[in-house]
């Protein structure tokens, strides 16, 4: 039961940093990634490359606790569901869920090679699916996994997610 909580507390933190979507002045900054707009997106390619630009940043915010990048991928009324943590609604919520329960205990999120699924959402962004990983390098407790949904809202020249869903949590089995 320990480790499902820890499991659960790694993937909400997953979950809330595969939310990402920052302004377009972050987003040219030299610690963000450089995103299309959504009308810049031409092709799948594109989108492949500006989602997964995005789940990266995120994601690196989150693997180094840097909770003021990691809060700008997110709208602030931003709805994040969690199997086994529940609902945390608005991205200040969300943030200090982060530094409460992922912050201090050394963990690691990471995205499962060749899992990562961007599809174009005509006048809104992007919904993201993939697997993530989590690593609690300072404890025994295996490595986790989920899988995630994020729906990724262009607006006002940003990427923020509105939506997330962390679902199917487990041990990873690894070889």
């Amino acid at each position: 039961m320990q480790n499902l909580s820890a499991i659960a507390r790694i993937s909400l933190f997953f979950v809330l940093l595969m939310a990402c979507g920052t302004h377009s002045n972050a987003q040219s900054s030299s610690t963000s990634p450089a995103v299309s707009s959504l009308d810049n997106i031409q092709n799948q390619a594109d989108l492949d490359k500006a989602i997964g630009a995005l789940d990266s940043a995120l994601f690196d915010a989150y693997n180094r606790c840097d909770l003021e990048k990691f809060s700008t991928f997110f709208a602030d009324e931003v709805e994040f569901y969690h199997d086994q943590g529940g609902v945390t609604l608005g991205k200040d919520k969300l943030t200090q869920s982060i530094k409460d329960n992922i912050c201090g205990g050394d963990v690691r999120r990471e995205l499962v090679p060749g899992t990562l699924q961007a599809h174009y959402m005509k006048g809104y962004g992007a919904v993201e699916i993939g697997v993530h990983r989590f690593y609690h390098p300072k404890s025994n407790t295996p490595p986790g996994e989920g899988r995630f949904i994020h729906l990724w809202q262009y607006k006002d020249g940003a990427w923020k997610i509105t939506r997330a869903i962390s679902y199917d949590h487990h041990a990873a089995q690894t070889k």
